[in-house]
Parts: C-alpha cells; structure tokens; sequence
C-alpha cells in the first residue's frame, strides 16, 4: 500500500490535493498572486517573447533556417555534433531567452531537421537567459551595479557553451542527420546555402499572409500557455509561503550553506530562484552577503531557470519525442558551472 501511495502519479495527486486546500484556505493571497504572475506576463514576458516567436515562425517558413544551417554547419559540427541549422537556435536561443531555443528546436524536430539525440543536444544548452533580462534587470535592476554584467555574462553564457560541448557526449551511438561530404569553398558553401533556402520555400509553398497569420496564431497560442504556467507557479509560491513550506526548505538550506561556507542570508534567493528566476534574481541582489556570493547564486539562478521555465520546456517538448531528463539533468549542471565561472573569473571580471 505504501509502494502504490509513493508511486509518482500518486505523490501528484496529493500535492494537487494539497494545493487545492491551501487554496480554500488562502483565498485572497491565491487571487493576489495570481494577478501578479498574471502582471509579470503581460507587462514583461508577452511583450518580450512574442514578436520572437513570431519571426522564429516567419523564418522557418522562408527557409532562413536553412540557409544559415549550411552555412554553419562546418562549425557545429566539430564543436557539438549538430547539424548547421541547431546554429540557427543557438543564436536565437541566446538572444531572445527562454523558452525560445526550445520552440525552435521543436520546430526543427517537427520537420525532421534534427533527430531527437540531436534535438535534446540543442535544447539543454541554448535554455538561457536573454541579455536585456540578466543586464537590464538582474545587473542594473536587482544588483543596482552595471558592472556586473560582464561577469554575469561570461559565466552563463560561457557555461553554456561549454555545457553545449559537454552534451555532444549524450547519446553517442545514436543516429545523426547527414549530407554529403563535397569540398569547403565558400563559394560552394554559399552557393548551397541559397539553394536550400530556395528548396524550404518551395516546399513550404504557403503565401506571404498565410504564412504570418499560421505564425501569429502558433505563437499566440505558446503564449497564453507560458502565461498559465507562470500564473499557477507564481500561485504555488504563495501557498507554499502561507503553509510554511518555504520557511521549511529555507531552514534544511541554512544547514547545507554552512557546510560548505556559503552566507546564510542566501537561502531565500536558492528558494525562490527553485521555482522562479525572477524572483530568484532578485533575492539575490538585495540579500546581506558578500556580492561574490550574491553573483555567484544569481549566476545559479540564471542558469537553472526555475520550475517555471522547466515547465514551459516541458509542455514545449511533450509535443515532440524529446525526452525532459536530459533538458533537467544539464539545467543542473549549467547551474554548478556557472557559479564556479563567477569564482573563477571574479579577478578579472568583477567589479572594484
């Protein structure tokens, strides 16, 4: 009886029980909180992602994708094992922020661009934060220190590169999408590029206003989903807080913090950034500790994303064939790499 109770499905069902209570027994903050996940959303994230989202589909339809895949594609290959067009996401994905590299990887996957190896490769390490998002808010905002911001950067992005290098060993044996091997000219390269791009067009075949009302209404839709999600995790914060659940957690951090000598004071950023970024963040930048500290956890935060952003990724890939343990199982590494980067590069980057 026991097993059956602690069998996942089972444990959900609890929680969701639980939760629901805590919802009846709090209804004024579950409303409150609500509308302020639903204010973030709004005032933030939809204009944010959306026009993103939009050109990420009018790209595709004009075969852009493609284009830039050949040209690319002698670079990703060596460096992470993925075909050109993953070149296309990497940009994408750390320009725009999540959960922009994972829609586009499942967009590639959709049309057999990469395979799902490959497609996981691509997702676990261009989940990243947008630079207006970590210099604009975190650095200047959170940290009110703009010289931060190099330092910020370098550890996430490059742990994301590295980690980007690390996932190359994932899946070794399987299969990897091929072309044939012809001699590099740029020339050549160019050449091909234009006439792949030609080629998507064609198949795609839809007119100029067909093709932005399909894109339009694909990403309204992956919008109104990231609303939800962030409403009902801005929601679960609160209940938690009202019950003491992150009081509890808070506590069993203090005690892991003075094993390993971190300040204590920096448990509620570990907190919140758990299930968050933003509220993560900004724990971070107005907790009492050294700012080494406070950089190194904001660097954590950015990198692991928070159930929030998890969930989006995960109801983005449940579409497609694309595992989720190996999108977690990264997030976890690129965040312990990030915080080692701050450390390390605290002398050369960090402000003084």
């Amino acid at each position: 009886m026991l097993r059956a109770w602690l069998r996942p499905d089972a444990v959900v069902a609890w929680a969701t029980i639980g939760l629901c209570t805590l919802l009846v027994l709090f209804p004024t903050e579950a409303l409150q909180s609500s509308t302020r996940g639903l204010a973030v959303w709004w005032e933030v994230l939809f204009p944010a992602l959306f026009p993103f989202f939009v050109l990420s589909e009018l790209l595709l339809g004009f075969g852009i994708v493609h284009f830039l895949g050949k040209l690319l594609d002698p670079l990703m290959r060596p460096l992470f094992r993925l075909p050109g067009t993953g070149g296309f996401v990497v940009a994408m994905g750390y320009v725009s922020g999540y959960p922009v590299g994972a829609r586009l990887t499942a967009q590639l996957r959709e049309q057999q661009l990469v395979t799902r190896t490959e497609g996981e490769r691509l997702v676990a390490f261009t989940t990243t934060s947008d630079p207006i998002f970590l210099i604009g808010a975190v650095s200047i905002g959170f940290f009110h220190n703009a010289a931060l911001a190099p330092l910020l950067a370098a550890s996430h992005y490059g742990s994301g590169l590295l980690l980007g290098i690390l996932m190359r060993f994932h899946g070794r044996g399987d299969a990897v999408t091929t072309e044939p091997i012809r001699p590099y000219t740029a020339r050549n390269r160019l050449q091909e590029a234009f006439h792949a791009m030609h080629k998507a067009r064609l198949l795609d075949g839809r007119p100029f206003g067909r093709l932005l009302h399909d894109a339009v209404q694909s990403a309204l839709r992956l919008m109104i989903v990231v609303g939800g999600l962030v409403v009902f995790f801005s929601t679960i914060m609160e209940m938690l807080r009202q019950s003491g659940g992150l009081t509890s957690l808070a506590s069993l951090l203090q005690g892991m913090f003075s094993l390993i000598g971190l300040p204590k004071p920096l448990t509620d950023s570990v907190v919140f950034g758990l299930f968050e970024v933003t509220l993560g963040s900004r724990a971070a930048g107005s907790a009492g500790a050294a700012l080494l500290h406070q950089a190194a956890i904001a660097a954590w935060v950015l990198s692991w994303a928070g159930l929030s952003v998890h969930a989006q990724i995960a109801s983005i890939l449940s579409r497609t064939d694309l595992r989720y343990w190996p999108f977690i199982a990264a997030r976890f590494v690129h965040g312990i790499m990030a915080m080692l980067l701050v450390y390390l590069l605290w002398g050369m980057l960090g402000p003084h």
